[in-house]
Formats: C-alpha cells, sequence, structure tokens
C-alpha cells in the first residue's frame, strides 16, 4: 500500500504563475469541498472570503499580509480568508478550529486533484482582516490561503528560491505517533 498520490502530491509553493487565472467555476468547487468536511456536531463553523487577483477583495486581503508573504502573494490567482464562527444560536461551538482545519484541507487536497497549487498563510494580521472585512466579533479569522497554478521558481526573491527548493521532510512517524505513553514512539 502507498500514501494516496494527492496527499503526496500536496505542497505549500509560493511560486505561482502571476498570468494564470482561476476560473470562477473551479473555486466554486473548492468552496464546495470546503463545505462538505466534516465538524463537530454538524456545526459548520468554517467561512470563508474570496478575492480574485485583481479584484478589491483580493486588495484587501493582500493588505493584510505581512511584508514576507507579499513578496510572493500577489502573483497568486485568488486568495482566501478561512475564519471560524464560534458561536450560533444554540450557544459556543466546540472544535471551531479543527473544523476549519478540516475545510480548509477538503479545500487544499481539491486544488491538488484539479492540478492547483496552494499555500496557507498564518502571517497575517487578522485584527487587519476583522477590520477590512467588517467581522461579527464571534468570527476569527485564521488563515490565508493562496491558489494558483505553478510559476517559476527563478520569479521569487533569492531567499525564497532555496526553501521553494528544499527537499519536502516530516518527523518520522515513531516522533509524531506514541503508544503506551507520552514519547513512547509507536513502530
Amino acid at each position: 500500500m502507498e500514501l494516496h498520490p494527492i496527499i503526496a502530491q500536496r505542497w505549500s509553493p509560493r511560486a505561482f504563475d502571476p498570468e494564470a487565472t482561476v476560473d470562477a467555476s473551479i473555486v466554486r468547487l473548492l468552496m464546495e469541498a470546503a463545505r462538505w468536511a466534516p465538524s463537530h456536531g454538524n456545526t459548520q463553523p468554517a467561512r470563508f472570503i474570496v478575492g480574485y487577483r485583481g479584484d478589491e477583495t483580493f486588495q484587501r486581503i493582500y493588505g493584510t499580509l505581512r511584508p514576507g508573504n507579499q513578496s510572493w502573494a500577489g502573483r497568486a490567482s485568488v486568495l482566501v480568508v478561512g475564519a471560524r464562527v464560534t458561536g450560533d444560536e444554540r450557544g459556543p461551538i466546540p472544535n471551531t478550529e479543527y473544523g476549519l482545519g478540516l475545510a480548509v484541507q477538503n479545500l487544499v487536497l481539491q486544488a491538488v486533484h484539479l492540478g492547483l497549487v496552494t499555500h496557507q498563510m498564518g502571517g497575517f494580521g487578522k485584527e487587519a482582516v476583522a477590520e477590512a472585512f467588517g467581522l461579527p466579533e464571534d468570527v476569527v479569522p485564521v488563515v490565508v490561503v493562496a491558489i494558483g497554478y505553478l510559476g517559476d521558481v527563478n520569479d521569487l526573491p533569492e531567499d525564497l528560491q532555496a526553501r521553494e527548493r528544499r527537499p519536502r521532510e516530516r518527523r518520522p512517524l515513531n516522533e509524531i505517533v506514541f503508544t503506551g505513553t507520552w514519547g513512547k514512539g509507536w513502530q
């Protein structure tokens, strides 16, 4: 048995094709994938703000990014803010971070399936997003996802070119999966 190719192929490049566009029908499919993610008690806490390169929403999202992310994210075709709603008519919603994470992972894997690349970012101003989009108090922005088609690594600043070419690495299973007691590596 082997890891599913969609999981194995997923990575987070910073090199986006600045000329490519992602059709609205494809973005709609990505949002559908996110919508169908599991959530605690089917509370569906994930919310998204979508901006296409060249529109005002994209520019407002881009403006909240930290400078390091701005150095490359403007080339993406789409920027999406992922936020979590912390309550509904029944009261506080548990595990909202988990629900948003599952929704974003669905979006990302659907993107890989469609030949797109994505890069998830935590380097943005959460308060700036809340202000720029008039978010209610019970909505917390968590991530910005850049979406598009793979571009040329040589178009990135030199420091990012090296990071882009590094091999993908993950900790070995015995460092992240335990049995019996914490820290006892699972085999």
